[in-house]
């Protein structure tokens, strides 16, 4: 709670920093999964601020490529795409290195790469169970250890994509909502290991974007009920938090943001 006190009045001085700035011009943001839906609204976004941009993708190096030449025609030379999986012990020194070699820096990192289906507990198998916590739990772990002396250097900042089902299980789906509430301990975890220099935040959507695989109309009206507004969101809704955790929030860490119209209350 901020007080003050008419008798004795305090002035302090306007502190500043590079992220407070109307842009985010010079800085470099590496997002995995930034080939298609949400990531590539985010890599957009953050690219319209001013950042430069390393787009991981996995198996959508056409989508990857045709992003990078929409935005490098924006501003030549800003944006640079770099395939991995993953789940390869060697991908997250091999990103951070790639973004390295672009752009000479590393400010921001977000994981946003995931995986996501079904998991009927009494048919789940250990492959499930490596895919799904290796994409959503365990790549951003090792992911941002291996960016954090890059990201200690700029002072830099850490966005995970987390779900509101970290909190509130989707039916059907174990796997899948037990690796993104590992995420958003992650993320926490992170904000205190990695402080002061830089700062850990998630952003929990909601119902900003179907799956891709057919769902039942009901079913999205009945998601859509349950929130307060009433309504779907959008990746941009996704996106423009991301870019105001990058550009406008220095004094917050440790938070995860749900970005879900009221689903969560």
């Amino acid at each position: 709670m901020v007080t003050s006190c008419p008798d004795n009045p305090v002035s302090f001085p306007r502190m500043t920093s590079r992220i407070e700035a109307d842009s985010l011009q010079d800085r470099v943001a590496l997002i995995t999964g930034g080939a298609r839906r949400v990531g590539a609204e985010i890599v957009r976004t953050l690219h319209g601020a001013g950042a430069r941009v390393l787009v991981h993708y996995r198996d959508s190096a056409e989508a990857a490529g045709k992003l990078a030449d929409e935005l490098n025609r924006a501003r030549p030379g800003s944006v640079a795409i770099e395939g991995a999986n993953l789940l390869d012990p060697g991908a997250p020194h091999a990103l951070v290195a790639a973004g390295l070699r672009a752009f000479g820096r590393l400010d921001i990192l977000v994981n946003n790469a995931s995986t996501f289906y079904p998991t009927e507990v009494g048919a789940i198998t250990a492959a499930q169970w490596d895919d799904l916590m290796g994409s959503n739990l365990k790549a951003p772990l090792f992911l941002s250890q291996a960016a954090a002396p890059s990201l200690r250097e700029q002072r830099g900042l850490i966005i995970n994509i987390v779900d509101i089902h970290a909190l509130r299980p989707l039916k059907g789906h174990c796997v899948y909502s037990v690796a993104k509430a590992g995420l958003a301990m992650l993320t926490r975890s992170l904000a205190r290991e990695l402080g002061p220099d830089i700062r850990v935040n998630g952003i929990a959507p909601g119902p900003v974007l179907w799956p891709e695989r057919p769902m039942d109309e009901a079913l999205q009206r009945e998601i859509i009920a349950k929130t307060a507004l009433k309504r779907h969101g959008t990746p941009r809704d996704v996106a423009r938090t991301a870019l105001f955790l990058a550009r406008d929030a220095p004094y917050i860490t440790g938070q995860i943001i749900a970005v879900d119209g009221g689903r969560s209350i």
